[in-house]
C-alpha cells in the first residue's frame, strides 16, 4: 500500500506542531512534578485536604491524566513526522510553553487559590513559591519567543532515504 504522504512535499503545519509540543510539555512537566515532588521527595500529593489514601488516589489520577497528555502529544508528533511536517524548533517552543503554563497554573491556582496542596509544607514557603513561579515564567517566555520566531517558518525537508 502506498503512503500518500511519502511523495508529498513537506508543508508547514505550525499550529499542529505547537499543540503537539504543548500537550507533550504539559504531560512531561506533570510527570516530573508527580514523580519528583509526590513520589521521591514526598513533599505533597495532588490533593492534600483529606487522608493520605485519598492523596495517593489523587496522585494516581493525576499521573494517568499527565500520561494521556503526553501520549496525545506524541501521537500528533508521529503524525507530523509521517507527513514530513515536523518542525523541531516550533515543537520545542510548544513543549516549553505547555510546561510553563502548567507549572504556573499549578502554582497559582492549585497552590494559592484552591490550596489543595503546597509545594512543600514548611514554615516559609516564599523561596519555594518564587523559584516555582520563576521557572514557570522562564519556560513560558522561552516558549513564546521560540513560537513567535517560528510561526512563519517551514520545517526543513526530511532527507531522502534510498534503499541501498
Amino acid at each position: 500500500m502506498r503512503d500518500r504522504w511519502k511523495d508529498a512535499a513537506p508543508r508547514p503545519l505550525p499550529a499542529r506542531n505547537l499543540w503537539s509540543g504543548v500537550l507533550f510539555g504539559v504531560g512531561a512537566i506533570a510527570f516530573v512534578d508527580e514523580a519528583v515532588f509526590h513520589q521521591l521527595l514526598h513533599w505533597h500529593h495532588f490533593y492534600d485536604l483529606a487522608t493520605t489514601d485519598i492523596g495517593l488516589v489523587s496522585d494516581g489520577l493525576f499521573h494517568a491524566l499527565s500520561w494521556f497528555a503526553t501520549i496525545a502529544g506524541l501521537f500528533l508528533l508521529a503524525d507530523l513526522r509521517r507527513r514530513r511536517a515536523l518542525h523541531w524548533p516550533r515543537w520545542i517552543g510548544g513543549v516549553l510553553l505547555g510546561a510553563g503554563v502548567f507549572q504556573l497554573y499549578d502554582g497559582v491556582v492549585q497552590h494559592k487559590l484552591l490550596g489543595i496542596h503546597q509545594i512543600r509544607y514548611v514554615d516559609d514557603l516564599l523561596v519555594y513559591d518564587v523559584v516555582w513561579m520563576a521557572v514557570a515564567v522562564a519556560m513560558i517566555v522561552a516558549g513564546m519567543v521560540i513560537a513567535v520566531r517560528t510561526r512563519h517558518s517551514a520545517p526543513a525537508p526530511a532527507p531522502e532515504v534510498t534503499a541501498g
